[in-house]
């Protein structure tokens, strides 16, 4: 996902249309609609309603301002947010209130996506009211896996660098990081006290990248901006930022010094053994809780590790019954050892493996009329991931566009060896086309919703429907080609493995090499990729789940509205309905479905079916897929 976030990010990633807006007060907020009759009446809550989003929205990006410049808004620059347990506490009182002044509101005099933006907005602060009183505090702020270390690259990497202000605004961003470090060690601390730390695999290699990031200051990402002062700046004034940056970089050493040795000497020794979000004080309903965010769903860890299992042995049997059709002459198991290490199925090349993800977009986007209806314009990069962390990160990943950034495909060309060109087509069709990018590209693009939604983030929607996206690439021309269907099925059954691991770590006392074994023993994915893979469902309890479940609850909803609507079906219009609201918890999505599925049954008299609506055709590839001279052997 659609780097999130789980939230991953979450993923954080849409543009922000800005403009200047007058707040309300509270007591406005708090008054009853004016005493008019009709439509006026209702249209007087409806801007109340907008007035309380607007108002939470631009708190946000003033408190996150990292959250602000990833989308766009350059206001916020020259700020970090308040890392430390006070800011956390002033966090927790502002969502308290956001909750007060919306349970205010009056819900009967709401329709359409006034109401549906107020239900989600109590929500998402419940949640966040709950996780807070579950969790004292975040359990870790900062791993090998995420945190400061690799987020202030990649944030100077979505700042404009044109003007002197720009150039200004990011040597006062890197000022406040002695002070953004500061409260990282009162948040860890705070964790010391409490028991709620971080696991110490998850800690162990921070160390050694916080001295990589502090050794590489005058040479690496953070000083890069200094070394590329534009000419359109004055020669005077770029002397003098020059100066100024390479000493605001300079700077840095000093507190990033004072995280390492506190990581490495104070907070390892301390730092909890165990792996599991359950060992935790209080653990088991923590867990639980991150799996019903995560998945938006009631199932209990027992059922989805079932569930898991039941899929792994369903998507193992059709991989052995395809693997003929490769030409591979051999057993499963020798097959996927043959797919994990054939020098000819890998790039030597990063540029190569780069061209490769560029030709498969190409080829998705001639087709994406066949369905949606709509289709945004917004273009998608291609280009490698930063150096900085690639080693523990996946194959691929999306990031969103802003308005001064396009959105990109973004390809892991570490480690070349683990990157086969099996996966290439449904990495394409999961992280860009039709998966991610058309997802948020069309959220992007959706005036009649808030900016919170549209910056919205499901694990189980966005994850779900870019797994649900990889399903589509026959109809869109990808996974014809032996090779690339069982990429296909090697991803899906990654995923189906990921809900007996994930479950297995958290609630039944696996251990990381038990993990790691299963999904070596279970999938086709590389050991290496396996184990950043498990190091990741340490480090993010819960948020591997929502990728298969999302999907079986979309494709369940394909399913049912073929059935009820038979011939009536169009693909792009139950596309539309799954789409057009932006993310949605699964079971608000699902009610939403229903309601078109519904209105499509009694259409008005004189409709007439679709011009070209393809027919209702299973979304699953030929058990024999054809040769295509443009896929993996050629």
């Amino acid at each position: 996902m659609p780097r999130l976030s789980a939230p991953r990010l979450f993923a954080a990633r849409l543009s922000l249309s800005l403009f200047t807006f007058t707040l309300l007060t509270v007591s406005c907020l708090l008054a009853p609609p004016a005493a008019q009759a009709g439509d006026s009446s209702k249209e007087t809550m409806h801007d109340q309603a907008q007035a309380l989003f607007e108002r939470d929205w631009q708190w946000r990006l003033k408190h996150q301002p990292e959250f602000a410049t990833s989308i766009g808004d350059h206001r916020y620059d020259a700020l970090l947010s308040d890392s430390s347990p006070a800011g956390a506490a002033r966090t927790l009182d502002h969502e308290r209130h956001m909750l007060e002044l919306a349970r205010q509101l009056d819900r009967s005099q709401l329709k359409g996506q006034d109401l549906l933006s107020l239900e989600l907005f109590v929500l998402d602060k419940e949640r966040s009211l709950a996780r807070n009183a579950l969790a004292p505090v975040d359990p870790q702020p900062i791993t090998a896996r995420d945190g400061l270390h690799i987020r202030l690259p990649q944030l100077a990497a979505q700042m404009p660098f044109i003007t002197e202000d720009d150039y200004r605004s990011y040597i006062a961003r890197l000022g406040a990081v002695p002070r953004h470090i500061d409260g990282l060690i009162e948040q860890l601390r705070a964790g010391m006290r409490t028991g709620w730390t971080a696991p110490k695999v998850a800690m162990a290699g921070l160390p050694a990248q916080l001295r990589a990031l502090r050794e590489h200051l005058g040479d690496g990402a953070l000083s890069e901006p200094f070394r590329r002062l534009p000419a359109t700046i004055p020669q005077e004034a770029r002397d003098k930022l020059a100066l100024d940056g390479q000493a605001a970089v300079a700077n840095l050493a000093p507190s990033l010094q004072l995280l390492e040795d506190f990581i490495r000497n104070d907070y390892l020794p301390a730092a909890r053994t165990t792996i599991a979000a359950s060992s935790l004080p209080g653990g088991p309903a923590w867990y639980a809780f991150l799996v019903k965010s995560a998945t938006t769903s009631d199932l209990t860890p027992a059922e989805i590790h079932a569930l898991g299992q039941k899929e792994v042995v369903r998507i193992r049997a059709e991989i052995a019954a395809m693997v003929p059709s490769t030409g591979f002459r051999g057993n499963l198991n020798q097959f996927i050892a043959f797919a994990r290490s054939d020098p000819r199925l890998f790039y030597t090349e990063p540029e190569a493996l780069l061209n490769r993800y560029r030709r498969s977009i190409a080829r998705v986007a001639s087709k994406l009329p066949l369905l949606f209806n709509a289709i945004p314009g917004d273009e998608l990069a291609v280009k490698p991931v930063q150096a900085a962390g690639a080693e523990g990160q996946g194959a691929a990943y999306y990031e969103a566009g802003s308005p001064d950034r396009m959105a990109a495909l973004v390809i892991n060309t570490a480690r070349l060896n683990t990157r086969p060109l099996w996966e290439i087509e449904t990495l394409t069709l999961h992280e860009g086309l039709p998966g991610h990018h058309l997802q948020v590209a069309r959220t992007q693009g959706n005036s009649a919703l808030p900016a919170f939604r549209r910056q919205g983030w499901y694990v189980a929607y966005g994850e779900g429907w870019a797994q649900y996206a990889e399903s589509l690439g026959p109809e869109l021309g990808l996974l014809r080609d032996p090779f690339s269907r069982f990429g296909y099925l090697a991803d899906e059954l990654l995923r189906a493995a990921r809900l007996v691991a994930d479950t297995g770590i958290h609630a039944m006392g696996w251990s990381r090499q038990q993990a790691i074994d299963y999904l070596n023993a279970n999938t086709a994915n590389p050991a290496p990729d396996n184990e950043v893979e498990v190091d990741r469902y340490i480090v993010r309890p819960g948020e591997a789940l929502g990728y298969k479940l999302g999907q079986l609850r979309i494709a369940s909803l394909r399913a049912e509205a073929q059935a009820a609507l038979g011939e009536r079906f169009d693909v792009r219009a139950f596309h539309d309905a799954v789409l057009e609201n932006g993310a949605l918890p699964l079971g608000v999505l699902e009610r939403q479905v229903r309601r078109w599925i519904a209105a499509q049954r009694t259409p008005p008299a004189d409709a007439a079916p679709a011009a070209g609506a393809p027919a209702a055709t299973p979304i699953a590839p030929p058990a024999t897929p054809p040769r295509n001279p443009d896929d993996i052997f050629q």
